[in-house]
């Protein structure tokens, strides 16, 4: 099986019926079978609370998931990617888009910058690999004005990659927005794209255990590379892999919006000031000290997805208890803590032993962690997570070898 079709996510099914409608497209001309697909098969389709609509998922381990919250997709996309933006509207502006899927996070950019924005320009590169994804971008009803520009840019690259044949949206696209469209892997894509470009990467993968390759610490590199010294990547995954990658790569972080989740996401920007508010502190610490703060790696981003997370597995078993704390039963949270559950505590200090860690009360365990009795929210050029996660892992690493000094 190609990357291409086992990277795509939308369900087996809806992915069979989009491909035949533009099959018959191509073949009779006839427009009916595009303009009643959605009627036809809105079955396929899932309604969210603010009314625009999601697809579900292939099965993934059993279970079937739409690609947005339930909370509302076109609504996610206005808290999770465009809020957080810190964009300067008096200037040009460029966004890269990867996992583009139906558009939305491309079309909720377009909406704020034409009602902030009336003198200059906005470029947007949207990435998806799916041909048949983004043609579910035309077939669902537009959730607001400005997806019409977006299905507009979608249809004529599809034409133009012989995957439709008719030329059905009238939107006409405004002169001071251009839009680009890459129906290929985002990690070749990436690696043709220019130095300090992007003010925004939006990063919508549908998870990291379906698409590490899109999560790792080399394109991310390559993130550093393209966005601009002041500019912010938006993803909705807290995961502590990704935060890590992340600062691996010389991104500082701040912690994203919560919406339709327990958990906000995350922001990465090469320039602290861009990030208002910092990772929760037991986020930090298991990034820090534990073994699943380890990133996903890519060397030359072509591997695949099974490859990548076996890799990190592996590195994950030979880092704990050497150069990182376990992370069974969240282990390094604890440090510092009075421990009240006697079978919980001797798990806990099991782990932290073999990391000459003698106890969550030890002299060890607050000098780990003493960076975090200054943790607040608010994040400064000082104060933050990024620098409390490098300190955390330095003093991690003397107390294992031995090479402190507790006052």
């Amino acid at each position: 099986m190609s990357y291409e079709n086992n990277a795509r996510i939308i369900n087996d099914d809806i992915f069979d019926l989009v491909n035949e409608c533009f099959r018959q497209e191509k073949s009779a001309q006839n427009i009916n079978r595009r303009v009643n697909f959605f009627d036809t098969y809105n079955n396929y389709f899932v309604l969210t609370d603010d009314g625009s609509y999601s697809i579900n998922s292939k099965e993934i381990n059993h279970k079937v998931e739409t690609l947005h919250t339930s909370t509302g997709a076109i609504s996610e996309s206005f808290e999770k990617f465009i809020k957080p933006m810190k964009f300067d509207y008096n200037k040009d502006i460029a966004i890269l888009d990867i996992c583009a899927g139906l558009g939305y996070n491309t079309s909720a950019a377009l909406a704020d910058f034409i009602e902030k924005s009336s003198k200059s320009k906005l470029t947007i590169d949207m990435v998806e690999i799916s041909k048949a994804t983004l043609a579910c971008g035309l077939l669902v009803p537009s959730p607001i004005r400005e997806h019409d520009y977006t299905k507009k840019a979608i249809e004529d690259e599809l034409i133009k990659q012989d995957y439709a044949t008719l030329s059905l949206e009238k939107a006409e696209i405004p002169d001071n927005i251009e839009i680009n469209i890459y129906i290929e892997d985002a990690r070749q894509t990436v690696q043709r794209l220019e130095d300090n470009t992007y003010d925004a990467i939006f990063l919508d993968p549908f998870s990291q255990n379906m698409a590490p390759e899109l999560f790792s610490l080399e394109f991310f590199k390559e993130f550093r590379r393209i966005i601009k010294d002041d500019g912010i990547v938006a993803t909705y995954t807290s995961a502590a892999p990704i935060r890590a990658g992340f600062i691996e790569a010389d991104f500082c972080i701040g912690l994203g919006p919560i919406f339709g989740r327990k958990q906000g996401g995350t922001l990465a920007s090469p320039n602290q000031q861009m990030l208002d508010y910092a990772l929760p502190k037991n986020d930090e610490i298991r990034i820090a000290l534990s073994d699943v703060g380890i990133p996903f790696r890519d060397e030359n981003l072509n591997n695949s997805s099974e490859f990548i997370l076996n890799k990190r597995t592996e590195e994950r078993h030979n880092a704990r208890h050497n150069t990182k704390i376990s992370s069974a039963v969240k282990t390094p949270i604890f440090l510092g803590d009075e421990m009240g559950d006697e079978k919980l505590k001797r798990r806990v200090e099991r782990n932290l032993a073999k990391m000459n860690i003698p106890s969550t009360t030890s002299k060890e365990a607050f000098y780990i962690i003493e960076c975090e009795k200054n943790y607040s929210e608010k994040q400064d050029l000082k104060n933050n997570s990024r620098n409390r996660i490098l300190d955390m892992k330095k003093r991690l690493k003397n107390v294992k070898n031995g090479n402190y000094l507790i006052t």
